[in-house]
């Protein structure tokens, strides 16, 4: 008994001093982290059937009528991002038929692909806990750093793997109340503690010598890949190297935008990821000091070259402008979502199929997505500026039954 109590004991400490599922944050609100928890590429996650949260969301049968623009979207991109879902959903019986039935539908006209989502799914829109049907969509992307195998004068910020004593507890295993909680630590004689945070790491000398991946020539650059999750690194000779994200500190991120607003550096409608980075570039003394408040530290592994597109938390590759990142309580990943919002920092109308392939720890509550735009400059933008109020409709098999978990 009182080893159970001790081992309860620690497990409280790390909960409280470091208890994190993996970061992971919209590029348009950086104070909140983002990460998807990446599988090895030889295999793509199980994932496990779907049960709502009424905690969360609830779902509300609707007509294909009341989509915005249904009969007017390109579904062909949708469906080849669909296909992609499929692979993680095979051990599924709920999506085995349609999944089968998909693969028969490359290459058919809109009219066809309509008629088949209409006759194989149910449009359910997507109602949050307090019964409001609009919520937060943000975007992310995918960055390029400028980077070196070794260590120069110029190239000296370092991309870590994840270290051999980086401890990781499921307690899940031990408490199946806590699910999906993970603690992280380290052993420091026979006692597990935090792991080593964003500043002790980055120290000179750091405790993670000899676990360096990759450097870059930029401190600022590397921290928002750390919260994007994933980015390539082009080195000096042309080589392209694509990183993704591998596991965590444990830390929960904390948001140096709204420290630097709390701190009257900048005003709040300018704590956005490009503000920051300019502030950066008019504070160089202050920098360092600033990033070290965010304890948060995320490791990384390098990715195969044939890999078309970041991997989400799926397990399959991203597809710009269909992949969309969701709260897994509410939508089931893998799912085709209708998407009604604006197109970033507009009014203009952006109603698309989109398709549930990512998770975030900034992504929570029913009616809440983060819109994957890709790679580059012009990803980079919309995503950054991408902070819109949206409606969305997740299309479940005719065959759907709902489970639904209720909180004890």
């Amino acid at each position: 008994m009182k080893n159970q109590l001790r081992i309860f004991s620690v497990i409280l400490i790390l909960l409280l001093n470091a208890c994190s599922t993996g970061p992971k944050i919209s590029s348009s609100d950086p104070d909140k982290p983002i990460a998807p928890v990446i599988p090895p590429l030889t295999s793509v996650p199980i994932i496990p059937p779907y049960v709502i949260s009424p905690d969360v969301a609830t779902l509300k049968i609707a007509n294909w009528s009341v989509l915005p623009d249904w009969k007017n979207d390109d579904i062909r991109p949708a469906l080849e991002t669909f296909l992609k879902s499929c692979s993680a959903l095979r051990n599924q019986k709920l999506w085995v038929k349609i999944c089968n039935r998909a693969v028969s539908m490359q290459h058919k006209d809109n009219a066809a692909l309509r008629k088949f989502f209409e006759h194989n799914f149910k449009p359910y829109q997507v109602i949050n806990s307090n019964g409001d049907n609009n919520g937060l969509i943000t975007g992310y992307y995918e960055p390029l750093l400028k980077g070196s195998r070794k260590l120069s004068k110029r190239y000296r910020f370092p991309l870590y793997t994840v270290p051999k004593d980086l401890l990781i507890v499921d307690l899940g295993k031990l408490y199946p109340q806590l699910k999906s909680a993970r603690i992280r630590g380290r052993l420091e004689g026979q006692r597990i503690v935090p792991y080593y945070s964003r500043a002790e790491i980055e120290a000179d000398p750091s405790p993670l010598k000899g676990y360096e991946l990759l450097w870059v020539d930029d401190a600022v650059e590397l921290f928002f890949l750390q919260i994007q999750g994933s980015g390539r690194i082009e080195t000096d000779s042309g080589e392209i190297v694509r990183v993704g994200y591998h596991n965590q500190n444990g830390y929960s991120y904390k948001s140096i935008g709204k420290l630097l607003v709390k701190r009257g550096e900048l005003p709040l409608n300018k704590a956005s990821m490009a503000g920051i980075k300019e502030w950066g570039l008019k504070n160089p003394g202050k920098l360092k000091e600033l990033l070290h408040q965010n304890p948060s530290y995320v490791f990384f592994r390098e990715l195969p070259t044939n890999v078309f597109g970041p991997i989400g938390a799926l397990g399959v590759p991203l597809t710009a402008g269909r992949s969309l990142a969701i709260d897994p309580r509410a939508i089931p990943q893998g799912a085709p979502v209708f998407l009604s919002t604006t197109w970033p920092n507009s009014s203009k109308k952006l109603n698309r199929l989109m398709v549930a392939q990512d998770t975030g720890g900034a992504i929570k509550g029913g009616v809440r997505g983060d819109f994957f735009w890709g790679f580059g400059k012009d990803a980079a933008k919309k995503a950054g500026s991408m902070r819109q109020i949206g409606k969305m409709w997740v299309l479940m098999p005719n065959d759907y039954v709902p489970r639904i978990r209720y909180n004890k």
